[in-house]
């Protein structure tokens, strides 16, 4: 029995490149029962234009259209929600993911225990900052977590259903859903892909998303360890400041006691009773952000124009 895929791709402003994108992608899905998740996500160029000429060729062809740009976490998880196959592959529109890989991906996530396959952009073919930062955050994701995948941005994966069923993309989470899937004990494996120069267009990646993918890991790390349990660091971090504080009131109690006066202590006074103030706040956010976390974790927070099946 053929394995049914979902293959699912975000864009922004790709018109030139989806024609031949389609093309390549049902060239090697020949031996697959399939459909193909487009996300215009908001397109201004007339990508959803093409998306309709193509859909009119090809039934197996599913399209969301956002109201306006969100960003790729939001439009992969919409892809994800919408995804029905065995397996779901994402892959960026821009060309540069090669579609050949797409057999490879799918045998090797079969032969070996994992629940899902990253590409690894063995050779770039990307603006030099791009690579760098890539680097950059690469490294800094295997100091922090046991995810110790080469190139964990890559467009390029293929997920199990099964693995994807709890996940909630928001932000610019999507460059680190290998670390949010690794907390709920999914596996990870990475296989060498052709990477390729851009074609068409222009890259989205700005400087300023250096800055943000990095608060976005950090991010990431808060939510995966105390999400549930807010009071686990608040509440840690405010009885630290209640020890110091009250170390500091006892000794100054020791010296109005024993000497009868505080002896010019006044300013570490103050930065006693500053202290337990502080612990107290800390362990009330704890407490507040325990009430929230009980009530709702996170809401969707896009919104879709339309699903065209």
């Amino acid at each position: 029995m053929k394995k049914f895929i979902s293959i699912v791709i975000p864009l922004y402003n790709e018109s030139e490149s989806l024609p031949e994108l389609y093309k390549e992608i049902k060239k090697n899905v020949k031996n697959f029962k399939y459909e193909i998740i487009f996300i215009d996500d908001g397109s201004t160029d007339s990508s959803f234009a093409v998306l309709m000429n193509l859909k009119r060729k090809d039934k197996n062809i599913k399209i969301i259209k956002f109201k306006k740009n969100y960003g790729k976490s939001y439009a992969l998880d919409a892809g994800f929600k919408e995804a029905s196959g065995d397996y779901v592959i994402t892959m960026d529109a821009d060309l540069q993911d090669n579609p050949e890989e797409i057999p490879a991906l799918i045998n090797y996530l079969e032969k070996n225990d994992f629940d899902a396959v990253s590409g690894w952009k063995y050779k770039r073919f990307d603006p030099f900052i791009k690579v760098v930062s890539s680097r950059f955050f690469n490294f800094i994701v295997k100091l922090f977590t046991k995810v110790k995948l080469h190139d964990m941005n890559c467009g390029l994966k293929i997920y199990k259903k099964s693995a994807l069923k709890n996940i909630n993309l928001y932000g610019s989470m999507h460059r680190y859903i290998p670390v949010i899937l690794s907390f709920d004990g999914i596996k990870f494996g990475e296989l060498k892909v052709k990477h390729r120069a851009r074609k068409y267009g222009k890259t989205k990646f700005g400087p300023s998303r250096f800055l943000i993918g990095l608060l976005d890991f950090f991010t990431i790390l808060f939510l995966m360890k105390f999400m549930e349990k807010p009071l686990h660091l608040f509440g840690t971090i405010g009885i630290l400041f209640e020890l110091v504080g009250g170390a500091i009131i006892l000794y100054i109690t020791y010296l109005r006691i024993v000497f009868g006066t505080i002896m010019n202590r006044t300013p570490l006074l103050n930065f006693g009773i500053l202290f337990i103030v502080i612990g107290f706040q800390f362990i009330s956010m704890g407490l507040l952000g325990e009430l929230i976390v009980g009530k709702k974790l996170r809401e969707t927070r896009y919104n879709i124009e339309k699903i065209i099946k």
